[in-house]
């Protein structure tokens, strides 16, 4: 009879371990200094075969340092690496770098020779439950741990960031501090942007300083945490030493809003620990809107370009008006409008008017609502002042769309206050694509909510996004433009070795997304995966959104 021994979550590890592994170039496992042979998982042995192996002796600071080197020699002698380390000081964390290189230096030598460079080592952190696997990620990864790096046409101001934890991806909105008694206009305004992103987020981190001791501030705020009805994770910064600091963060309990979790952002450590409390709120079917069809449009853009004026507009055209729900923060509202028969839900990411001193704030915190307008739409309609022309800030909030694969459509408003002659739309479009190089697919369309100009247009654009956001290809048709596309152009080769292509097919949708089987991933240039991408927009259409590639080895058969 075959038992199973390892509760469901072990179990899925393991499975996923299974399916991960020959993606991996190095596996490394953390064991306890203390108890090596115990805190072993005896699978990894089984699972790691033909595998590079690192063996860390963790928390070899409370172990005896002769049984230290006894149990390195112990595991040399299996032939594995090993590094003795503290992961929660960083003690050991050079030598686990250097080793890595060490251990994987053929591989970066054979990538060097195919002209590969700085292609990063995949290793795998493996260790039973609570040996401090969060933590050795945390102290390896650094300020890094969790964070996307910046790419073209997103906000660098890092109000936010796209962020990934034990498989949960989620975004995390700084707000700037919280001065509850300010009366400063400045601080009265983050303080009021601070509100919005509690109420947009599904999780709150309360950070407090440990060395400034709990204050009054700290009371008042947890007050106003605690009347958000959310969840709150509580961390207690500048924790280097718990030995120094330990007793310092018990005086936190007196917040009553939960366990205080110690960190040190300056030393990186405790940062593992944290995340694991913030992503234990998180439910599966949280963002789970399966079951309401009705298309999602997201109105977004800089403050004063129009929004409020074009949700308007198409309301008093379509004069139908199901009801306004309550949006997911204090300043969107979401309006149904029924045309044709079909319900759309415009979500209205306008809100804020204050004055000019502080115009610039207020832009830089818009990009909290437009992410979570975003996240929740299918098309994205981004307006821009046609005459303020297309700005930096117009840039970074199209880019927000486009990282998020979303359905575009550029909405340049205010039309009719431009003097224009045969050739000003040409031109207006040319000077605007060259902004937004990086979403050639974008639909653009030109109108005024003043005085209706092409509003009614702006419903067949949507459409006609919609349809090609959930467009699905049949595989064989798919293969046969391919196959034309690779016969026009050759895929590259190196070293004498060229790319194949199998065979493609399109697995998800919104947006559509292909996996492309080929040889040998790395043969496959960025500019080939364009080139096809340009050859299946001929064929299809997909115009108004974005489509996503997944690469994919598949080794030849002997």
């Amino acid at each position: 009879m075959n038992v199973q021994w390892y509760p469901g979550h072990m179990t899925k590890a393991k499975r996923q371990m299974q399916e991960d592994i020959k993606l991996i170039d190095l596996i490394i496992e953390l064991v306890d200094a203390r108890v090596p042979l115990s805190s072993r998982n005896p699978d990894i042995d089984e699972l790691g075969k033909n595998k590079s192996r690192l063996i860390l002796l963790n928390k070899s600071d409370l172990a005896d340092e002769r049984q230290n080197e006894a149990w390195k020699t112990y595991f040399q002698a299996k032939g594995f690496y090993v590094v003795k380390v503290d992961s929660r000081n960083g003690s050991g964390m050079k030598a686990i770098n250097n080793v890595i290189q060490e251990v994987c230096k053929e591989k970066i030598e054979r990538d060097r020779r195919r002209g590969i460079k700085n292609r990063p080592i995949r290793a795998m952190v493996v260790g039973i439950p609570n040996v401090g696997k969060s933590t050795l990620f945390n102290a390896l990864a650094g300020s890094r741990i969790s964070i996307v790096e910046d790419t073209p046409g997103v906000t660098r101001d890092r109000i936010y960031a796209d962020c990934t934890w034990l498989n949960n991806n989620f975004t995390l909105i700084d707000t700037g501090g919280i001065e509850p008694d300010s009366k400063d206009i400045i601080l009265a305004q983050m303080r009021e942007q601070a509100q919005i992103a509690i109420d947009t987020a599904d999780v709150i981190i309360f950070i407090v300083d440990v060395r400034q001791g709990l204050v009054d501030a700290d009371s008042k705020v947890a007050d106003m945490l605690r009347k958000s009805k959310k969840p709150v994770v509580l961390a207690v910064n500048k924790v280097d030493s718990m030995a120094k600091f330990g007793n310092d963060v018990y005086e936190f309990y007196n917040l009553g809003i939960g366990d205080p979790v110690p960190v040190s952002a300056a030393s990186r450590l405790g940062l593992g620990e944290l995340l694991d409390e913030v992503v234990k709120y998180f439910r599966e079917d949280q963002y789970d809107d399966s079951e309401d069809d009705r298309p999602r449009i997201a109105i977004v853009g800089k403050p004063n370009v129009g929004k409020s004026s074009i949700i308007n507009k198409l309301l008093g055209e379509n004069r139908v008006i199901v009801s306004n729900i309550a949006g997911t923060t204090r300043d969107a509202v979401d309006t149904e409008i029924v045309r044709n028969g079909t319900e759309y839900i415009f979500i209205d990411t306008a809100g804020l008017r204050r004055k000019s001193k502080i115009k610039e704030d207020i832009e830089r915190y818009s990009i909290i609502r437009t992410v979570t307008a975003v996240e929740r739409a299918d098309v994205v309609l981004m307006v821009i002042d046609a005459v303020e022309g297309i700005t930096e800030q117009d840039a970074k909030i199209a880019g927000i769309a486009h990282d998020r694969g979303k359905g575009v459509i550029v909405v340049v408003n205010k039309w009719d206050a431009i003097e224009k002659n045969d050739k000003t739309i040409y031109e207006y479009t040319r000077k605007l694509k060259e902004t937004l190089s990086y979403m050639p697919y974008a639909e653009y369309i030109f109108v005024s909510a003043l005085t209706g100009q092409r509003m009614e247009k702006l419903f067949e654009l949507i459409d006609m996004v919609r349809e090609n956001q959930t467009l699905r290809v049949a595989t064989g048709v798919l293969n046969e433009i391919v196959t034309e596309a690779v016969a026009m152009q050759q895929p590259p080769s190196d070293k004498g070795k060229r790319l194949k292509i199998y065979y493609v097919t399109q697995v998800a949708v919104k947006p559509p997304t292909f996996v492309i089987f080929v040889n040998d991933k790395e043969l496959m240039h960025f500019s080939y995966t364009r080139y096809l991408e340009n050859k299946i927009r001929e064929a299809f259409g997909f115009r108004g959104t974005s489509l996503k590639f997944i690469i994919r080895e598949r080794k030849e058969k002997d």
